[in-house]
């Protein structure tokens, strides 16, 4: 039987950076990943700061980073993290509760920093309606 590598515990501060990358860097998908196998989950971060994407994988414990091809000499090198399948699934896990579901406790420190930063946002920001 196939032992896989289990994915950390991640702490609530590390587990928030985490999931900061996967939201403004990251990718979370159902890809195939050979022609005749079905779709697999991937958890992805793209980025051209290869430490930034140890750190994530060092904490996750799971997962690994390849390097993206340069087509041209005028780009950075840029490498990507990925995990896949199970790991991913514990992953996605532990940086979020389970169905959006929060303790009394986190859902009013949702609510609270919402308001803080609804209070920073200009006036004209705060009203429904299209962004223009």
């Amino acid at each position: 039987m196939i032992r896989y590598k289990a994915t950390r515990k991640l702490r609530p501060e590390v587990a928030a950076y985490i999931a900061g990358l996967i939201d403004g860097e990251g990718t979370i998908t159902l890809s195939h990943r050979h022609a005749n196998e079905r779709r697999q989950l991937v958890v992805s971060i793209a980025n051209t700061e290869r430490p930034l994407l140890e750190y994530a994988l060092l904490q996750a414990g799971t997962g690994k980073i390849t390097n993206k091809r340069t087509v041209s000499s005028k780009h950075t090198a840029s490498y990507c993290y990925a995990v896949t399948n199970r790991q991913a699934l514990a992953l996605l896990q532990r940086l979020t509760p389970r169905n959006g579901k929060y303790t009394t406790a986190a859902g009013t420190e949702q609510t609270e920093f919402e308001q803080k930063l609804m209070a920073m946002l200009p006036r004209e920001t705060t009203r429904p309606g299209p962004v223009r």
